[in-house]
């Protein structure tokens, strides 16, 4: 083996501290990162701890309330696996920032910037001349059977000529001041929009405090990024967009945070497809180009046809279509082989290698075991080592029982570990356990200091590499490292670069006045189907709720559910899957539930407002489920709900812009309100209806007092009739919905084809004109019923025309 491939790090005089940070404990109320070598506490956090240090416990607790509030309101969450309960958990906020001076972070950017570049050459080489193999740089085994290895990749030359353009490292401080790379993230590197959340809490929490220091603003990062993605378009026409797995990835939340910020579209896989060697995305204009995909999902999922052929949410032929040079992806599919932690070993070799210096910032030390003298190092000293799998592409901290820790391991097991190592070498590696510095986080209502490392990003700008100024700190739920991961109870504060001098106020508007407005064809089809099925669930639970609210008022006064009136309802509603017994339905739930998931899939495209009322509205009815009685409790419950759902509408109906995605999610609404009630006067209103049949639809209508102004007569037949489904002024009747659609379908793309109507339009319009001619005189069970199939029938045409 050649000398090139030796493993050793960086000598033992160099590495992290002495003593394992699961043995370190720091003095009670002082953290490392307060204090300088001497001891003393660093200028930085000066003022900042003599500020709070004024407050007492009423005054903190109320301040990171209100961080909290506002990350509750905004719906920050990140996903939990391996639970049974709701895996959806509120974004855990440690709520002092962590301070540093910006001369110091200007030596960490240094070194930051020189690793992203060397991470660059060294993709350029696995996936071009493949020297650093030749050259003994790298063993052949840690690339070749390297399972984040894309062989198809190999040869295929960026758009730009770029393989990376925004990475994150995990990098910790030793308690002796001093930095190291605990990994390198390189794949599709998350935290981003979460580092924003965490900017805006806690300037809410200590809004006083941030005004009166200098720290350095996020926005500029975002901003220079989003031009160089924009440069990237090869046509004006094409389109920049955030790829995610879906809604049910760990970091949803942040991929629509940050398309919703930078004002890119959110698609899945499934919204794209590629044609003649493009990646076109489905709109309900039709296929429209994209030029520029930021993926966050795994590159092995991005394409079935060529690389993992079991992925449910890639994209047949997006390889092909890099090999055309068609379109630009962030970062390039195979990067992830660069977070491989045995790569770890041989960086400084590389490093001096290919940039001819050594690094800025070290990595932890690290020996690949491939290797006789490595082995025998990490099995000479195992109570300092941590032993895990070479192909990992995680810290320590986040295997999740993968590694081992050579000073947890008894003494029978410890005389094992040379013949472990010597028998499956190649595919371990040692890692010298790390003493992490610590950081003040509010425990107990104390200072307490907690172990802490740093998730920093970089992104390629037109001005070369950039470094986020700040990021966010993962902070331990205890002493030990291991518990610094989200998903082992660590928690996440923001990271202020504090500056001496005033800083510039960023913000991602231009400058000058010019812009680009996106036309409304550019709403993904997958997009307008979730909308309207918001609209037809929110409107399917409104109906419900009505109905259920009339009958539990008449079952409060009768206590009789056999009364005629209360029988027919109660059969009428069990043919809708809805269960009287129970006053709040499950399959009410359901449609909220479903009102929920449609509106959780455009979270790139839907208020904060929007979804804390969809919220509030299902916590609540959860809450009634299990304590709301049948009759007047279950009436109150119901007008509460109703009033929750009036809210959200009217925040849709107030704040929503009037863009496609606003039509079809009214179209929606609509057609779901006009079928509610073809489907009531058709078992109400005819010559056998029950008494009060007449009157519970005008109050399940809304139209009490309206009937009792327009008709100089009791309720009867024609009357109802006339007001429910005829009358184009009432909001609530059958013609009014029709008239609404037809004029939300007039403006949808493609409405209107070389000045002829489309076969969509047509049929909205003859919807509309067959019951605009229609008597109450002729209106009878018949109609309803043809007029309920026509509706479900252009509910399948508009489904064809837009969202195939």
């Amino acid at each position: 083996m050649s000398k090139k491939q030796t493993a050793h790090a960086t000598r033992s005089e160099d590495r992290i501290g002495n003593d394992p940070v699961f043995g370190y404990r720091a003095l009670p109320g002082i953290a490392d990162e307060m204090l300088d070598t001497q001891g003393n506490v660093r200028p930085v956090w000066q003022h900042f701890l003599s500020s709070i240090g004024r407050m007492d416990e009423t005054e903190l607790s109320n301040r990171f309330a209100r961080a909290d509030r506002y990350l509750r309101d905004a719906g920050v969450f990140y996903r939990a696996y391996g639970t049974k309960e709701n895996s959806e958990r509120n974004w855990p906020l440690s709520h002092v920032p962590v301070l540093i001076d910006d001369t110091e972070w200007q030596a960490v950017s240094k070194g930051l910037v020189q690793r992203a570049e060397l991470l660059e050459r060294i993709a350029a080489d696995i996936y071009g001349p493949n020297r650093l193999v030749a050259e003994g740089f790298l063993p052949p085994s840690l690339v070749a059977g390297n399972p984040e290895f894309l062989r198809p990749m190999v040869g295929v030359l960026p758009a730009d000529g770029h393989f990376l353009h925004f990475c994150s490292f995990e990098i910790g401080r030793g308690p002796d001041g001093n930095w190291w790379v605990l990994s390198d993230r390189t794949e599709a590197p998350s935290g981003a929009g979460f580092a924003l959340e965490n900017r805006v809490a806690t300037t809410r929490a200590f809004s006083d405090l941030y005004a009166e220091t200098h720290v350095h603003r996020l926005a500029g990062f975002f901003g220079a990024f989003r031009d160089e993605l924009q440069s990237r378009k090869k046509h004006p026409d094409d389109r920049i967009a955030v790829l995610t797995p879906g809604v049910a990835n760990e970091t949803y939340f942040e991929h629509a945070y940050i398309a919703r910020y930078l004002g890119f579209m959110l698609l899945e896989g499934e919204d794209l497809t590629v044609v003649d060697g493009r990646v076109m995305v489905r709109t309900v204009a039709g296929l429209k180009p994209v030029g520029v995909l930021w993926r966050r999902l795994d590159a092995a999922f991005a394409d079935p046809l060529e690389l993992n052929q079991s992925s449910h949410i890639g994209t047949p032929g997006i390889v092909e279509a890099l090999r055309s040079g068609s379109v630009s992806i962030v970062n390039s599919l195979g990067s992830g082989i660069l977070e491989t932690r045995a790569f770890l070993a041989f960086m400084p070799t590389i490093c001096r290698h290919l940039l001819g210096e050594d690094p800025v910032l070290p990595s932890i030390a690290t020996w690949w075991c491939g290797q006789q003298p490595e082995r025998d190092q990490v099995a000479g000293n195992i109570e300092k080592m941590v032993i895990g799998p070479a192909y990992s592409t995680r810290p320590f901290f986040d295997d999740n029982g993968q590694s081992v820790l050579g000073s947890s391991l008894r003494d029978t097991a410890k005389t094992s570990v040379a013949e472990w190592l010597q028998t499956d070498g190649p595919k371990l590696v040692g890692q010298e356990v790390v003493t992490l510095s610590t950081t003040p986080a509010w425990i107990n209502g104390k200072l307490t200091p907690r172990p802490m490392s740093l998730r920093v990003y970089v992104a390629r700008t037109r001005d070369g590499w950039q470094v986020m100024p700040g990021g966010f700190a993962r902070i331990g739920s205890g002493a030990d490292a291991a518990a610094i991961a989200m998903q082992a109870g660590g928690s996440a504060a923001d990271v202020w670069i504090v500056s001496q001098k005033p800083v510039e106020q960023m913000t991602l508007l231009p400058a000058e006045e010019s812009f680009i407005r996106i036309m409304p064809g550019s709403l993904p089809s997958r997009a307008a189907d979730n909308l309207f099925w918001l609209g037809r669930y929110i409107e399917r639970a409104e109906g419900a709720l009505r109905i259920l609210r009339a009958w539990h008022g008449r079952f409060a006064e009768t206590a009789n559910t056999e009364m005629p009136l209360l029988k027919d309802i109660t059969d009428y509603l069990a043919g809708l899957d809805i269960d009287t017994k129970q006053p709040v339905p499950d399959s009410l739930m359901a449609n909220i539930n479903s009102a929920l998931f449609s509106a959780s899939n455009i979270r790139d495209r839907f208020s904060a407002d929007g979804w804390l009322a969809l919220n509030d509205l299902a916590k609540t009815a959860r809450k009634f489920q299990s304590t709301v009685q049948a009759g007047d409790d279950a009436t109150h419950a119901m007008t509460v709900l109703l009033r929750k759902l009036a809210g959200f509408a009217g925040l849709v109906h107030e704040n929503m812009y009037r863009f496609t995605g606003w039509r079809f999610l009214s179209i929606g609404r609509y057609l779901e309100r006009g079928l509610h009630m073809t489907r009531l006067l058709g078992h109400l209103s005819g010559e056998d209806a029950p008494d009060g049949a007449y009157d519970m639809l005008l109050e399940i209508g809304d139209s009490v007092m309206t009937h009792r102004r327009r008709y100089n007569v009791n309720t009867a037949s024609l009357t109802v009739t006339d007001l429910l489904a005829l009358d184009p002024l009432n909001p609530r009747s059958i013609l009014y919905q029709l008239n609404e659609i037809k004029t939300e379908v007039e403006q949808l793309p493609n409405a209107f084809s070389n000045g002829q109507m489309s076969p969509f339009y047509r049929e909205a319009m003859k919807l509309h004109a067959g019951l605009a001619v229609m008597t109450p005189e002729a209106m009878n069970a018949a109609v309803y019923n043809n007029l309920e199939q026509e509706l479900g029938r252009f509910s399948d045409i508009l489904a064809q025309t837009y969202l195939g």
